[in-house]
């Protein structure tokens, strides 16, 4: 197998190619797509097989593995999450779309997609290739970042570089420009205070 390389152009991305990414990832693909940070793996959130996959290419178990959704906005959350407060939602309404990653308990619907996990990532990103992509799906995307394998997080900024290393074992990778090399940062909801557990791109006053 080798996997597509498809160049979208993040400032008017064509709605014929975004449609083609989303014919793989309806049928169960991973692909490699640029975020508002960096270059990650993202598969359909409802396909099961596709969730699997990108938890073996991380070489971790689904309900082990720290994915998160990528939404378009927040409407959609309570189809996921457990209730949260206000001031929670506030601070993400007030950050989002950014390069953060919020962490909240999640609701029964993940417990059973992920065996019991209880806590999912939620990132708006400020990026219009993933905009325009869950868009068209119709529902948040499922995403980690890539690194490498070794203790240093390097995160791969090139697109080609991630094509001639993942051709094998993605369906497709989108060339949507040099990405960033920091990744988001992480902020834990889970709690009665918000805590930062990762900074990363995004600077957050608590």
């Amino acid at each position: 197998m080798s996997a597509a390389f498809l160049e979208i152009f993040p400032d008017n991305p064509d709605k014929r190619v975004i449609a083609k990414v989303c014919e793989f990832l309806e049928k169960g693909g991973v692909v490699i797509c640029p975020t508002d940070t960096v270059y990650a793996f993202m598969c359909d959130l409802k396909n099961k097989n596709a969730i699997e996959k990108m938890a073996k290419l991380k070489g971790v178990k689904a309900e082990k593995a720290n994915f998160s959704m990528l939404c378009s906005d927040l409407s959609n959350l309570a189809e996921y999450t457990l209730p949260f407060n206000n001031s929670i939602f506030r601070l993400m309404k007030n950050n989002l779309p950014g390069p953060f990653t919020f962490i909240l308990n999640a609701n029964s619907k993940v417990l059973k997609m992920f065996q019991n996990k209880k806590t999912i990532g939620i990132r708006v990103p400020e990026n219009n290739i993933v905009k325009e992509i869950i868009a068209s799906l119709g529902n948040p995307l499922l995403t980690t970042s890539i690194h490498d394998d070794d203790d240093i997080i390097d995160y791969t900024s090139d697109p080609a570089i991630l094509f001639e290393r993942f051709s094998g074992t993605v369906e497709m990778v989108i060339d949507g420009g040099y990405g960033k090399n920091i990744p988001s940062t992480v902020i834990d909801c889970t709690q009665e205070e918000p805590t930062i557990v990762r900074q990363g791109a995004g600077i957050i006053d608590l």
